[in-house]
């Protein structure tokens, strides 16, 4: 999806899900399946073609490209359908069997296909929010696979030259500095309950002032580049975090909801596999950290780097192909 509407989203949803998560070092696992780096040899066995889908957006590619390139290498016959538009138009998709896979965000996918929460709503909790998406997919015959430790939701992030100064790690960090500190974000932060009302809520943190600014964007970038602000909300897998060396704040109390990449599947391909697709898209999950994703999104957004030549290197890095 669309790095805009999914923040404006978030911070929006407040009808539909309660204050927040970070992410978690830990990977979910979905009945049936297991995390296991699977052995990157192309198998004897008769694979199932694949058709792997993706938003218009330079991280999904990536993460397709992942998907498509492990399966290759496994034996699997894999169609590539890449930017294909938003999640109104890849979800369908994916339901009505126009393609098989793609990555997904668990919070964020499951308050679209549960829009009233009568299933199940988005958590703080990755597994608990893996297990009420996995019962509002039931109906639509699809299976979300273990979430990587990576997420894409809000973040709030500092330069390197402010985290060193002020010892800043976390955002229970910024409690006892507040009130010297400036905060920018979108013009809706101030009451939004996982921006600038959640930290004080949640962390205790009042600050100095606010800056209005954009939605993760390019005007807060340049306004903690430039030190016109202190503290900035932008997402976690945003690029400039490597690029200009930002910091991202753990989320230590868990404010925000878990957004952790996922694969999502459909039943009708895992009815025809023998295990080997789950174990091996898996095993990516297993290995993707957020540093990792970030890095990758950083060569492909700024360096300009080709997405299936990032997704090549990362897979065979983590020895997952050769």
């Amino acid at each position: 999806m669309k790095r805009g509407n999914k923040l404006i989203g978030a911070l929006v949803a407040v009808a539909v899900v309660a204050s927040a998560c970070g992410g978690t070092g830990s990977g979910g696992s979905t009945v049936g399946t297991s995390t296991a780096t699977a052995t990157p040899t192309a198998s004897a066995v008769t694979r199932p073609d694949v058709i792997v889908g993706s938003t218009n957006f330079y991280e999904q590619i990536t993460l397709g490209e992942l998907y498509s390139q492990i399966l290759e290498a496994n034996g699997y016959k894999v169609t590539r359908k890449f930017n294909l538009g938003n999640r109104e138009i890849v979800e369908p998709a994916i339901e009505s069997g126009q393609i098989d896979v793609d990555a997904e965000y668990l919070a964020t996918l499951l308050a679209f296909v549960d829009k009233n929460g009568t299933i199940a709503k988005p958590t703080t909790d990755p597994k608990a929010t893996q297990i009420g998406l996995q019962k509002a997919l039931d109906p639509k015959g699809l299976t979300v696979l273990d979430y990587a430790a990576a997420t894409d939701q809000n973040g709030f992030v500092v330069t390197q030259a402010t985290a060193s100064s002020k010892s800043l790690k976390k955002l229970s960090d910024l409690a006892p500095i507040g009130n010297t500190l400036v905060l920018g974000g979108p013009p809706e932060c101030p009451q939004r309950p996982f921006c600038q009302l959640g930290l004080k809520n949640t962390y205790g943190i009042t600050f100095k002032d606010f800056k209005p600014l954009d939605s993760g964007g390019p005007l807060t970038i340049a306004a903690l580049d430039g030190k016109q602000i202190d503290v900035g909300l932008l997402f976690t897998s945003d690029p400039s975090i490597v690029a200009k060396n930002f910091v991202l704040l753990d989320d230590d109390k868990h404010l925000q909801l878990a957004d952790n990449i996922a694969p999502v599947v459909r039943n009708a391909l895992l009815n025809k596999d023998d295990g080997t697709l789950a174990r091996l898209l898996d095993s990516i999950g297993a290995k993707l950290t957020q540093a990792e994703l970030n890095d990758m999104n950083k060569q492909v957004a700024v360096d300009k780097a080709d997405s299936k030549a990032v997704a090549a290197a990362w897979l065979k890095k983590q020895g997952l192909i050769k």
